[in-house]
């Protein structure tokens, strides 16, 4: 960039000088014949024209050649760069395009991996509860068979009861004084033996 500066600069120069030179004759104009139609005025614009070209073609064959040598070696230099850069954004869309079917792959086996999670979690939370139905189902037996166990035995009782009360009903109709006496003598009878 600061050769190409430069060579504005040294470009600019003579055209300016060029310029300044040619305004007071352009300004005079009207009043004279033009001396560039004459044949010596054709030769000095040739001249003028050679000057000029040959001025812009030495500051160019002098300092184009590294402007234009260090413009390509940049270009050649971002070119290389660029490719480097291609090839790295090539690598990385290689690796998000794996990584995507990856993905792919990793949501069908999550989605199968919760699939046989849920089964397996159902499974246990039938068993468990058919575990607990069980247990459920054996308490409420084993109550029940206490149950009946225990109005077995109120019944017996009540039987037992009854029957004592019928017993002494007709133990006590049946019993006059003379059957109590004699039943007396005979326990005595039977205590007297019995310290023997």
């Amino acid at each position: 960039m600061k050769v190409f500066r430069r060579f504005l600069v040294f470009a600019s120069g003579p055209l300016l000088i060029f310029f300044f030179t040619a305004l007071p004759a352009l300004a005079e104009e009207g009043a004279q014949p033009d001396p560039a139609d004459s044949p010596t005025g054709l030769i000095f614009r040739w001249l003028n024209f050679l000057i000029v070209f040959g001025g812009i073609a030495y500051l160019i064959a002098k300092n184009g050649g590294s402007f234009f040598r260090g413009n390509a070696k940049a270009i050649a230099a971002s070119i290389v760069e660029a490719t480097a850069a291609k090839a790295e954004a090539d690598r990385e869309l290689r690796e998000v395009e794996t990584k995507i079917e990856r993905l792919d792959r990793d949501v069908a086996e999550m989605r199968e991996e919760a699939r046989r999670n849920w089964a397996a979690e159902s499974e246990r939370l039938r068993a468990s509860g058919q575990a607990e139905i069980e247990k459920i189902v054996h308490a409420a037996q084993e109550e029940l068979a206490a149950t009946e166990r225990a109005a077995q035995q109120q019944v017996r009782e009540m039987a037992a009861s009854m029957a004592v009360e019928r017993a002494a009903t007709l133990v006590n109709s049946r019993m006059n004084a003379e059957v109590r006496a004699r039943m007396f003598q005979s326990f005595l009878g039977e205590l007297g033996r019995g310290a023997n």
